[in-house]
Parts: structure tokens; sequence; C-alpha cells
């Protein structure tokens, strides 16, 4: 039975892919083929954007606000303005000329100002782009799903809740008993918050990242900025928060003498290893995220690659290259939980080194600490 299923499956995936496979390589024998430009589309993919790309038509954008502040002041219009070809992708705002810069400009994807036939990057570019509006969505999914868990607790009590709501509840609990309580402890309270908005935040780019219509393709966590802003917002919990005995070990560490004098060796490593940590959680997020993405748009560029080999190879690269596309999405889904895991994982053991105690710190507290009466005394 699954056999069958199987075939079935190849069959109409040939069906619709082999008319597309003819089209692609009927071409008029008079005409030169032009080659299909692989790294410009993938970058076009993985890049920033000021409009939203309309699914099977990328001619056409849905538009965004751009906020520039140009020679003579505040702009404020839309993107359609200057990715409109039948005004030459030019928008006269007032005196003022803006348009997206081309692949020779210094400012290749920008808004510039043309300025005496010049192209100038203006002062400031606080455009809403297609990543920042993704991010923007992700934040608004992110508040909705946390208080769906708080308004049914707030009047439904200690029931326990079902459907989306439950398992949203079921990951909050992975997440704090398994993760941030059993190495935070006692402080897990404290940094809870932030930790939780941390996994549930990159996970929701991450899946929004493999949807290919619009609220979902923008590329967030396979965007170096945007992950390193997290990475940094770890780096200065840990360190504003850290302890004295945490510092210590900074700039006096425990270890033989001839380490620390004359040639400050340890101190030096303790110190390069505070920059290393937000370094290695930004690259191990991006590019883990951004393989994925370019892995499945390569397999689905072999389609157009192969069209010139004829309709026979066209459709059985077009078969294979489906097949491995839907495979390695089904792979994303699962590297988006484990990436926000470890994203996770990561920034509460780098918090946890932040707060730990010296002996003497921790003997003065348990002495404070009021014990237990003995039985009898009570």
């Amino acid at each position: 039975m699954t056999r069958q299923i199987f075939i079935r499956l190849a069959l109409a995936i040939m069906a619709v892919l082999l008319p597309a496979s003819l089209m692609a390589s009927g071409h008029d024998e008079g005409k030169e083929k032009e080659g299909v430009d692989a790294q410009g589309i993938i970058f076009e993919h993985l890049g920033d954007g000021y409009g939203w790309e309309v699914p099977f038509n990328h001619h056409k954008r849905i538009p965004l606000p751009v906020i520039v502040w140009g020679s003579d002041g505040l702009h404020v219009f839309s993107s359609s303005r200057v990715t409109d070809h039948a005004n030459g992708g030019v928008w006269r705002d007032g005196n003022a000329e803006f348009k997206i810069a081309g692949k020779d400009s210094p400012y290749k994807g920008k808004v510039v100002e043309i300025i005496d036939g010049k192209e100038v990057k203006p002062t400031i570019d606080i455009s809403i782009t297609k990543n920042v509006c993704g991010i923007f969505i992700a934040v608004l999914l992110c508040i909705w799903a946390i208080l769906s868990v708080a308004r049914w607790h707030k009047t439904q009590g200690m029931k326990g809740p079902r459907k989306m709501t439950g398992a949203i509840e079921f990951v909050i609990l992975f997440i704090y008993d398994g993760v941030i309580k059993p190495t935070l402890k006692n402080k897990a309270q404290k940094f809870a918050p932030y930790l939780l908005t941390v996994f549930f935040f990159i996970l929701v780019m991450n899946l929004l990242g493999l949807i290919v219509i619009f609220p979902g393709g923008a590329n967030l966590t396979g965007n170096i900025a945007v992950t390193l802003v997290l990475a940094l917002l770890t780096f200065f919990i840990t360190n504003i928060f850290a302890t004295k005995h945490y510092w210590k070990e900074i700039f006096n560490p425990d270890v033989p003498w001839w380490l620390k004098w004359p040639l400050p060796i340890m101190p030096l490593i303790e110190v390069f290893g505070i920059f290393t940590k937000p370094a290695a959680l930004t690259v191990r997020l991006f590019a883990n995220m951004m393989g994925g993405h370019m892995i499945v748009i390569v397999l689905t560029l072999l389609i157009f690659i192969f069209a010139a080999m004829g309709p026979a190879v066209t459709g059985a690269t077009a078969l294979v290259s489906v097949i491995f596309s839907v495979f390695m999405l089904l792979i994303d889904v699962l590297v988006s939980f484990i990436q926000a895991y470890v994203f996770t994982m990561l920034s509460t053991l780098f918090i946890a080194l932040g707060q730990e105690e010296g002996h003497e710190e921790h003997d003065k507290k348990e002495s404070t600490r009021p014990t237990a009466l003995p039985a009898t005394a009570k």
C-alpha cells in the first residue's frame, strides 16, 4: 500500500513538473540561451529588501514604508515608488530624488539619494524593510503565544490547557524545568523571563523563515545582524549581573603566580573568553539557519540549471530536487527547535557562570540561613 502511494505521488509530481521543464527547455534555436544567475538568486532570497515578494511572482512586491533623512529633511514614502519600473525606479519627492542602488554601486540594494547625478547615502535610513517587518510579526506572535497561556490560567486556574495553548505551556515547562532551573537553581526566576523570551523569539523566527509566502519568507536568523544583537543581550546580562567572584576569576584567577606575573597570560585569556562567548552564539545560530535556507534554494535551482539538457533530464532533476527539498524543509523544522534550544541552553550556562560565588560568600550565606529546630523542640 505504501509503495503504491509513493508511485502515485511520484507520477503526480512528474505530471506537474514535466510541462514546466518543457517550457523551460523550449527556446527558439536562433536565440542564445541565458544562464541562470544562481548566486544572484540565492543572495536575493537570503538578503533583505524594501518589499515583500508576492508568491509565484517575484516581479511584484508588497510595498513597505521607506523612512530616510535626505539632504533637505525627512522623507517618508512607499517602497513601490523606487521599485516601480514604470518611472525608471526613480522617485521624486519634492526637490529630492531617490532610487535603489544597482549592482555596481557601493550601496548595492540600498535606497540612495541622487544629488548632481551622484548616488549619496541618506544620513539616516530607518525604513521598514522585509527583515524589520518580519521581526515585528515574530514579536506579535510571541506575545500572542505567551499571553494565551497566561489568559488561560487567569480564567481556568490550575486546570491544564489543551490544544495549542497546552503545547505552548509544555514547551515553557520543558525549557524552564529542563534547562533554566537545574542550571541557575535559586536564581532561575530572575533570568527565566529573558531566557524564555529568547527561546520563543528564535523559534518563531526560525519557523517563519521556512514559510515561502507572507508573513513568512524573511531570513531573520540567517541574518548575522539579528543573531549578533541576541548574543549581545546575553553578553550584557551575563556581565552586568555578574558577581564579584566572577570578576575576580577574570582578572585574578586561582592559578600559579607565574601565569599572572610578569606576563598576565591567564587574565588575558579570561578577558578574551568574555568576548568569544557571544561570538560563538552569533555564528552558531547564523551559520546553521543560513545553511539550511541555502541548501533548499540550491536544490530548487537545479531544475533551471539542467533545463538546457532536454525535457527528460529536466523532469528527472525536478523530481529529485522536489523530494530532497521537502526532506530538507522537514529537517529544517527540527533544526529550528534545536537551534533555539541550543542558544537558550548556552545563554543559561553563560549567565550561570557569571552567578558563581566564592567559598567565602557561600559559607557566609550558609551560616546566616536559619536552621531547622529539632523535633523535640517543636
